[in-house]
Formats: structure tokens, C-alpha cells, sequence
């Protein structure tokens, strides 16, 4: 199967949070599996070209309608990890790729518009026919809109598209701008509910909506987060639409990569591991001591990886630093804040707690130290408001850090409670599950996985090797992407 995927991100070349690893994850594997794929990005000054290789011109003269007149753009080919990936760059005072960011601009909408517009116009005068076109976020969801609107009427008719949600929080709005600088033009038409009006704002578009309503499959990134999409306030809005629509959208579990995220091979660890040699994990622990100035004690560590905003439950994560020091736990902390005031919040944090040597916060990203902490740590806390999938959990569990986790989204697909979980037998379950968003609620489930550590090690020890034996690589969602792209092709 000849498969494209059209996405902002692609890690590590070009990657502002999971969707980039997504993404070549998802790549990775399908074209393990003997299919070719390939990747059109944009071309960001501010990307990681150093691991791009053989970065090289390859279609010199595109040009892309835009309003009244065209942009031209040069479209690089490069391998990305092994991966075939193009890279889009407009020669336009618009200069719509290098901002030095890969989002956050007040003219994000037409940033995309345009790279949606390019994209499309780049299979087409290339005369590349995808069986599947794979888009991602609202940044795609133009996509298969014009694709089913103008471009099925110029050579690309067979087309296929899959449309995977990643976040509905950010949903891509736009306005009248927008149909005339594509070329979609029609304003009475696009307004209507049942096309790209918002559903909330008559008088704006709506791009995420319009990759739901044109795809011909839509995909959010697990089973649990495509259920609260279409019933709770999680779906942003658009929980109507995903109902019309529900006979083509369902959740597929993210997967990881194992030949990063391993303790096996993990080069980043001083001590590989693996369920049965499950004793080398104490020396890592060891490790992370040292390197983190805490004290050589007989305690659990129990640690926090990922952003310090809102949705990973931030007020959570606060908490859960005391309460592990009232229970005689160390806590390792490493994350960035995605607001001031709640980067100011955890610097005073850090100040204050700064003489405990049981506590170590640091705050940034380091991702050498992230494979440190989850390989030295005895447990996790991912207490998210909301989590559409959620890797550090899926990583926790194959180095054999217990997971304490909110069920929400893919927190709860992946993470089954040791006490209460009444669909599995003990023998498959893996760590905690607590379900409110108060204190009280993750105290609960804290205070039974430390209580576990000190009083029943064994027991302790044989959850966390029945963590690290779950298969949570791209196998699963490899097969349940091929199994979509045949039912569209098939179907349609």
C-alpha cells in the first residue's frame, strides 16, 4: 500500500509534543510492515536538521494558487531516521515557516491553510497517488476538504483520507480569508452547519470540523478518549459532530517505541534490565540518587515526567510532591510549564524544597535524565484532568515503574488497577487507578502503592514485572491503521 502522511510534526526532526512521535511511530511501522510511506512536512528554519539525511531539492517549481495569485515553493527530500520525508518551503514575504516557532502566531490559521494547500498541490503536480493520505490535527483538516471539493475533479479521485485527533482542544479556526485564499471560495456553501461552520461560532470555520466531516475514517488516539469526545465537555464542542459522524470514528491506542523506550537496550541507563533480572533496576535507582544529590535511603522514589500545565492536572502533581514526603517517599520532578505563573509557582517550589534531600525538581526537559528517572524510579503519578493517550505511563510500565494514574482517556486502556480492576485477574494487572480530581482521591491510590513498597516488597516487585511484559509497541495500532486504510479503500 502506497500511504502519505501530512502532519506539523515529525519527531525528532521537527517535534513540539506527541504528535511528532506519532507520527514516525506510526510511520515507522507501517513501512516495517512493507508498505511505502512517505511524509510531506513544512520546512521550519527552526527544525532539527541534524537529523535529516541527504536533505536535497527535489521538486523545484511548485506553485501554489493562494488568493488571486500563486506562491512558489521548492520541496526538499530528506530521510528522516529512514524515513522518506519532504519538506515544503514557500518563497513568500509571508514567511509563513520561518518564525523561529513552530506554532503560536497570530496567523497559525493560514500558516496551515497553506501548508494543507501545498501539500495537496504537491501530490497533484507530482503525479504521486497515495492510496491513503494520513492527516493529522487541525492543522490538516483541510485537507480532505479540498481534496473531496476540488481536487477528486483533477486527477486524484481514488484518494483515500484518515483524519487522526490528537488533541480537541485546538480545533483550527479560521474565517472567510481562508476559503478565498485556498480557492475553496463558496461562502454560503461552507457556512452550513453540516460542512465547516463552527459549531458554536456561525460566523467562523471550523478546520478540525471539516477533517471530521470529509475524512473518510477519523481516529482519536485511544478507545476510552474517542468515548468521551462524543459524550463529555472533552470533545471541545464538537461531540455533536463526532455523533453524526460515529459510523466512521474510533479510538486506536498510540503506541511507543521500544527501541528508544527499553531498559533492555536503553543506552542512556548505566544498568540494562528486563522483567527477569528485575534486580539490576535497583542500581539505576542508585544512579539517579547520585546523579539527582538525594539521599541513599531505604524509600520508594516516586516521580513526575511531562509539561506543569492544566490538563496533566497540575494542582495534582503539586500535591502529590508533600504527600509522597508525609509517606516517607523521596519525589523526582522533571517537566516545564507551559504558563508563568505556573513555571513562577513550581521555581518557589524548587527554592523552598531545595535543602530536602528527598525531593529533587527540575524544571525543563532533559531527555537523557527522563530515561534515567524512569528507569530509577519505583513509581509514576500521571493524575491528568485529561489525556487523550498518554505515553509516560505506556514508558513507565516497560521499565517497571508502577504507574498511579486518573482514569481518564488512554490512562485507562493501558493502566489496570492492582485492587479493584474487576475485568482482569490479578496475574494482568499493573498499577493504580483513581478516578476524581481532589486529593483525597490520589492520596488513595499513593498511599496503597507505597504502602505496597514497605510492607509486601514481593508483592511490590511482581507488579512491576507484570507491567513490563504489556505489549504496548506500534504491532497493535500498525494492524488497526492497515485494517482502516483497507475498509476506506474498499468501502468509498
Amino acid at each position: 500500500m502506497y500511504i502519505v502522511q501530512i502532519a506539523s510534526e515529525c519527531a525528532p526532526v521537527i517535534k513540539a509534543g506527541g504528535l511528532g512521535d506519532v507520527v514516525y511511530g506510526l510511520s515507522r511501522e507501517l513501512d516495517i510492515r512493507g508498505n511505502c510511506v512517505e511524509l510531506i512536512l513544512p520546512k521550519y528554519d527552526c527544525m532539527r536538521y541534524d537529523h535529516i539525511w541527504g536533505l536535497h531539492e527535489a521538486y523545484l517549481n511548485l506553485s501554489v494558487p493562494w488568493f488571486g495569485g500563486a506562491i512558489h515553493c521548492t520541496v526538499y527530500c530528506g530521510w528522516v531516521h529512514g524515513r522518506v520525508c519532504f519538506f515544503i518551503e514557500p518563497h513568500s514575504e509571508d514567511n509563513f515557516f520561518n518564525r523561529g516557532c513552530y506554532y503560536g502566531c497570530d496567523d497559525d490559521d493560514m500558516r496551515f491553510a497553506f501548508f494543507s494547500k501545498a501539500a495537496l498541490e504537491f501530490l497533484h503536480q507530482s503525479n504521486k497517488r497515495p492510496d491513503i493520505i494520513h492527516c493529522h490535527d487541525w492543522q490538516t483538516g483541510l485537507i480532505p476538504v479540498m481534496l473531496y471539493e476540488i481536487y477528486k475533479y483533477h486527477g486524484m479521485a481514488h484518494q483515500r483520507v484518515c483524519y487522526t485527533i490528537h488533541n480537541f482542544k485546538h480545533q483550527g479556526i479560521g474565517g472567510v480569508k481562508t476559503l478565498w485564499a485556498t480557492g475553496l471560495n463558496r461562502e454560503s456553501y461552507y457556512f452550513q452547519y453540516d460542512k465547516l461552520r463552527d459549531n458554536f461560532n456561525p460566523f467562523a470555520l471550523n478546520y478540525m470540523k471539516g477533517g471530521i466531516v470529509y475524512s473518510n475514517a477519523v481516529t482519536t488516539v485511544s478507545p476510552h478518549h474517542a468515548f468521551e469526545a462524543q459524550h463529555t465537555e472533552v470533545g471541545c464542542g464538537l461531540g455533536h459532530t463526532l455523533h453524526l459522524q460515529r459510523d466512521k470514528f474510533k479510538g486506536v491506542l498510540n503506541g511507543i517505541d521500544y527501541d528508544f523506550w527499553n531498559p533492555e537496550i536503553d543506552r542512556y541507563i548505566p544498568y540494562n534490565y528486563t522483567a527477569d533480572d528485575f534486580e539490576q533496576k535497583i542500581y539505576n535507582k542508585k544512579a539517579l540518587r547520585e546523579r539527582l544529590m538525594l539521599r541513599a535511603s531505604d524509600k520508594p522514589i516516586i516521580a513526575y515526567i511531562g509539561r506543569l500545565d492544566h490538563q496533566k492536572g497540575v494542582h495534582l502533581v503539586h500535591h502529590a510532591i508533600y504527600h509522597s514526603l508525609n509517606k516517607e517517599a523521596q519525589f523526582v520532578l522533571l517537566g516545564s510549564a507551559t504558563e508563568p505563573r505556573i513555571n513562577d509557582h513550581f521555581r518557589h517550589e524548587k527554592a523552598f524544597l531545595n535543602s530536602n534531600p528527598d525531593v529533587h525538581l527540575e524544571l525543563g526537559f532533559n531527555e537523557e535524565l527522563s530515561h534515567l528517572i524512569y528507569a530509577g524510579a519505583d513509581m509514576i503519578v500521571v493524575p491528568s484532568n485529561y489525556e487523550p493517550c498518554g505515553l509516560t505511563q505506556m514508558i513507565g510500565l516497560k521499565y517497571g515503574t508502577v504507574p498511579i494514574v486518573r482514569g481518564v482517556g488512554g490512562l485507562v486502556n493501558t493502566v489496570f488497577d492492582r485492587d479493584y480492576d474487576p475485568d482482569l485477574p490479578a496475574e494482568k494487572r499493573n498499577g493504580y487507578v483513581f478516578y476524581q480530581t481532589d486529593n483525597h482521591a490520589l492520596e488513595s491510590a499513593m498511599n496503597r502503592a507505597i504502602d505496597l513498597w514497605y510492607q509486601s516488597p514481593e508483592e511490590f516487585q511482581k507488579l512491576a514485572t507484570q507491567g513490563m511484559k504489556y505489549d504496548y509497541s506500534w504491532n497493535y495500532p500498525g494492524t488497526e491503521y492497515l485494517s482502516i486504510y483497507d475498509w476506506i479503500r474498499y468501502k468509498w
